[in-house]
């Protein structure tokens, strides 16, 4: 058994039917470059042979109802790949609007709490000829750089099918025992939770005053709760609508080298750019600029103060999105200057403070006080805490192969909470950057705007370059 942190079992405690907390990939792949020929079963056969080798994807939720901490993962003795991958076609004419209808529909719908915690589809009937494989998992069992992880798994250099490693072909969490959950959760509780909180708090005393001395210094990050309110404030419905596109990396290095930024300052720069667009059509746009949330992986932070590890190590950092700023050129600057005033304040704060509270996140109290926030609306009654969460995760930057097809873009889509209606998630591989973009349609029912505005966006900053 794997006692999940309290992070990672936040993610459970969260969700409810409106606010559902997995993480989805997108991958698209040519089926002309399986060897042999593509069919559904030979995908379905290779993707069962990996996975006897990935023991993340046969664990499942466990629990004592005398456990008094968080559950646990254990081995799914009964697992069957047939109850994992699914197999569906676009409706006609099979667009990308299609295929993103049908895939919003998907990411709208729970996981079965009851098997391992993710599932497979595969959408064939693309007008392109192409295949999309979406990999849809809980964010309880994984964070943007294990998802990242987890997709390569299923990926090689080349076409060929690889030999698997024997220690993961062996590798368990091991079977369920309700007393030793309740007995250890109470020994994590009575005497590991004290342990945690004398070390916590000596960390956390500090980050109120630092946060104060850097704001008289003009040199904090944007506090919660002073982002203006937008559409994407407000309380969530279950109804997912999903934005793409995909950008030529080669182009946002030369933006990048032009203006002497980093590839993520072009990123925020873009995105402010692009709800800058979509707000002013609207005619909604702020006064002030909107406040971004980038999440940040502490993966290499020391985790010696850690009562327990998890899957999820990660943190977050507020920075001002240029939205009130019409020159793209100053758009770059200023979300590279905003940038690195919330890196430095960030820097500030120990790695593992988030990771270190959220072990005392109380379950059922937590659960149902979530499911009361949204019920009543509650997102309509205080400032938004941020308005959009931006995402930028790294991947290879080679060709890659999907259980044997040539991937063409790997597109991420994150979740949404009340009070937060957009997710702008951005992966960067084989030469490409692809932006996948999650909204709740009972707020914003159009998000290939905010998706094609990226285009245009990068189009702007290149003849900036000139």
């Amino acid at each position: 058994m794997e006692r999940l942190s309290g992070l990672d079992a936040s993610f459970l405690y969260l969700e409810t039917r409106a606010q559902l907390m997995h993480v989805i990939g997108l991958v698209e792949i040519d089926p002309s470059t399986i060897a042999g020929g593509y069919t559904f079963a030979k995908l379905r056969s290779e993707l069962e042979r990996r996975v006897s080798a990935m023991p993340a994807f046969r664990r499942k939720l466990d629990n004592s109802i005398f456990n008094i901490d968080h559950p646990v993962w254990i081995e799914d003795d009964d697992f069957d790949i047939d109850r994992h991958v699914h197999h569906v076609a676009v409706p006609a004419p099979g667009g990308a609007g299609e295929l993103a209808e049908l895939v919003g529909h998907l990411a709208g719908q729970t996981l079965d709490r009851g098997k391992p915690l993710w599932e497979l589809w595969v959408i064939e009937g693309s007008s392109d000829g192409r295949i999309t494989a979406m990999l849809r998992m809980h964010h309880a069992g994984t964070d943007g750089v294990t998802s990242a992880e987890m997709l390569a798994q299923m990926c090689t250099l080349t076409p060929e099918s690889p030999d698997l490693d024997p220690d993961k072909l062996l590798e368990s969490a091991g079977p369920s025992s309700r007393t030793t959950i309740a007995v250890t959760g109470a020994m994590n509780y009575f005497l590991g939770r004290p342990v945690a909180m004398a070390k916590l708090l000596p960390q956390t005393f500090g980050v109120p005053l630092g946060w104060l001395r850097r704001a008289r210094a003009d040199s904090a990050m944007p506090a919660p709760f002073r982002a203006p309110r937008t559409r994407f404030n407000g309380p969530i419905t279950p109804h997912r609508g999903i934005g793409l596109s995909q950008l030529s990396l080669e182009d946002v290095k030369r933006v990048k080298n032009r203006f002497g930024v980093k590839i993520n300052d072009v990123v925020l720069a873009m995105v402010g750019g692009a709800l800058r667009t979509y707000l002013l059509e609207h005619d909604e746009l702020p006064e002030q600029p909107l406040v971004g949330m980038v999440p940040v992986s502490v993966h290499d932070a020391d985790e010696k103060d850690l009562v327990v590890e998890g899957t999820n190590k990660v943190t977050g950092m507020f920075t001002l999105l240029p939205t009130d700023i019409d020159d793209p050129v100053a758009r770059v600057e200023k979300a590279a200057d905003f940038s690195r005033k919330s890196k430095a304040h960030h820097a500030e704060i120990d790695a593992n403070i988030l990771r270190g509270w959220a072990q005392f996140a109380p379950g059922t109290t937590m659960a149902t006080l979530m499911k009361l926030y949204g019920d009543r609306k509650l997102a309509t009654m205080h400032p938004p805490v941020f308005n959009v969460l931006v995402s930028n995760v790294a991947g290879p930057d080679f060709p890659l192969y999907f259980l044997g097809a040539r991937v063409t873009a790997v597109y991420p889509l994150g979740p949404i909470f009340h009070g937060l209606g957009l997710n702008i998630t951005v992966f960067s591989a084989d030469g490409h950057l692809n932006i996948g973009i999650v909204s709740c349609t009972d707020q914003t029912p159009d998000p290939w705007a905010i998706a094609n505005a990226f285009d245009d966006q990068l189009k702007q900053l290149l003849a900036a370059c000139d």
